[in-house]
């Protein structure tokens, strides 16, 4: 087992990047505006999948193998950037949106809402890198099976990003009605969330293959 201290911080760092503006964060909440909070919760479903896929492949060392091809990295590293870029372009472009503005979407099935938050998550970079290049630094050879290490911190990983998304999508309704009512917030948020989404998408592209 990881020590108390171990899973401390990494609970700290997993809390961080769970409250982070991302693609997961945007996708729930447009969903949970368009077609309710349910519609959320289940699009949620899919990214914590997504995550499973990423924890188990990192804790049986599938990962470590597709990251030392560099064609295999490269290409979900671009195709994770070129998502995020899209997303923030859809923000910044004249007449763009916020994620937290009322739309109207075409409505989706469980598995469909399951399905496009489970793809949205596994295009995303930095979950790989997560499990790749952060977990194993929380990892103590001497305390013992280092597969139920990674597996006890990819929980703790998961639980905490369960929770903040999950908090996203239901108080998704209330954020909205703040915004809309404070239309000066509202720009200020679209134009913060297109900030960061470019941003990630800008140092995704820099960052050298570990």
């Amino acid at each position: 087992m990881p020590s108390f201290a171990a899973m401390t911080a990494f609970g700290f760092v997993s809390l961080g990047f769970a409250i982070t503006p991302g693609p997961n964060m945007m996708y729930i909440l447009s969903r949970s505006l368009s077609q309710g909070t349910a519609a959320g919760l289940m699009s949620l479903v899919g990214v914590v999948a997504g995550f499973l896929v990423y924890l188990l492949l990192s804790a049986f060392g599938i990962t470590a193998v597709m990251m030392a091809v560099p064609f295999a990295y490269d290409a979900l590293r671009i195709a994770g950037a070129a998502y995020l870029l899209y997303l923030a372009w859809g923000v910044l472009k004249p007449g763009g949106r916020s994620p937290f503005e009322t739309r109207t979407l075409p409505p989706h099935s469980d598995r469909r809402l399951i399905l496009m938050g489970f793809m949205t998550n596994l295009l995303n970079p930095k979950a790989a890198m997560l499990y790749l290049a952060l977990l194993p630094q929380f990892i103590d050879p001497q305390r013992g099976s280092v597969l139920l290490q990674a597996l006890v911190l990819g929980c703790i990983h998961i639980s905490l990003s369960l929770l903040a998304n999950g908090s996203a999508a239901i108080a998704a309704g209330s954020i909205s009605r703040f915004l809309t009512r404070r239309p000066l917030w509202l720009r200020l948020q679209r134009w913060f969330m297109g900030t960061v989404l470019t941003a990630l998408a800008v140092n995704i592209l820099r960052e050298s293959r570990r």
